[in-house]
């Protein structure tokens, strides 16, 4: 999953700094638009994925009482703030 995933990420990030700097005619950013939505959607479901594998490993693990999940915090985001 990893390798996909940080490809499709970076992918997205390029993409979305292209349209940002409204350079690309309307025909390419809506072609960009929809590619970025595309990997926006396989990202998720790369991450949801990985979701369900730590929960089900944590429920083998014996730790499904204590089992919490909290929303991730990007530790670049929160060091802009």
């Amino acid at each position: 999953m990893a390798p996909d995933f940080e490809r499709s990420l970076a992918e997205l990030e390029a993409i979305v700094e292209r349209l940002e700097h409204g350079e690309l005619s309307l025909e390419e950013s809506l072609q960009q638009f929809e590619r970025g939505v595309r990997l926006t959607r396989a990202c998720q479901a790369a991450l949801k994925e990985a979701e369900q594998k730590v929960e089900i490993l944590l429920r083998k693990s014996g730790d499904s009482e204590s089992l919490e999940t909290a929303p991730f915090e990007d530790p670049v985001a929160s060091d802009e703030d």
